[in-house]
């Protein structure tokens, strides 16, 4: 990802957002916006947010296992398919 090119100021923003949008079907790396010299924001693609929050929601799902086996709520693998086999 070549950042020099993908970091406009506001202005930027306000005055070029349709060709910004127009620019992500063919570039769909993130664009940072300043405001004063400074990173304020991160424009991305909806495709690759909804990627993200998917793989947010994968991370925080492992985490919660984690802490759950960590505090010993875990199951052997053949009791757990034993009960299952058991459910209608």
């Amino acid at each position: 990802m070549n950042l020099a090119t993908r970091i406009k100021p506001i202005s930027y923003l306000k005055s070029h957002a349709a060709e910004i949008v127009k620019d992500f079907a063919s570039n769909p790396e993130p664009l940072i916006i300043t405001q004063n010299g400074e990173a304020k924001m991160v424009v991305i693609d909806i495709a690759e947010y909804e990627k993200q929050q998917e793989t947010f929601a994968l991370l925080k799902l492992i985490s919660i296992g984690q802490k759950q086996f960590a505090q010993g709520h875990a199951t052997q693998a053949e009791a757990f398919f034993s009960e299952m086999d058991q459910e209608p």
